[in-house]
């Protein structure tokens, strides 16, 4: 896949949470981590990143908004439930990206949204957990640039399905 991305949160006071951001970052092939103005309760961050994962993908720690220091070319992806926001499914994602995600017991802050080039909300009813967020958001990222093939007409495997549809109901590609 070409690009890269990167994925943080804004004011996290959970270190199981920064733990399984962490995990996600590294499982799905994130370049980098980073937190802004974490809690000093999740800067043990070893202990709750039970897969080591910053030692495998570089983590940063900003004390603030004013500290974030993205390369030139990448796009700061607030994620953020506000009714301006854009779904994420129908978001295309920037080939070189940040997402931040807010604080367990609130949300990113005024100052972080207007620093984003983008906000995109999962379509949910309510907010979910920020490591769930973190995932949902990173597997709609790998959907997006990842060049799967176009879903069957009919459940099942790719090929399999879509070839059973064809005899089945006579249909065409």
């Amino acid at each position: 896949m070409r690009g890269y991305f990167a994925v943080g949160a804004e004011g996290i006071s959970k270190p199981m949470n920064l733990g399984a951001i962490l995990r996600t970052a590294h499982a799905f092939g994130a370049s980098f981590a980073f937190s802004v103005n974490a809690s000093h309760r999740v800067r043990d961050v070893y202990r709750a990143d039970t897969a080591k994962s910053v030692s495998h993908v570089p983590y940063y720690e900003w004390a603030d908004i004013d500290a974030i220091a993205l390369p030139d070319n990448c796009q700061l992806v607030g994620v953020e439930l506000t009714d301006e926001a854009v779904d994420l499914p129908a978001f295309r994602h920037p080939l070189c990206a940040a997402y931040v995600f807010g604080r367990e017991r609130g949300s990113l802050t005024g100052e972080m949204q207007a620093r984003c080039q983008h906000i995109v909300k999962i379509p949910t009813k309510f907010c979910v957990n920020v490591s769930v967020a973190c995932a949902i958001t990173l597997y709609d990222r790998t959907l997006n640039f990842g060049g799967f093939p176009e879903r069957p007409l009919m459940p099942g495997g790719p090929q399999a399905a879509t070839d059973n549809a064809e005899k089945k109901f006579g249909m065409h590609r």
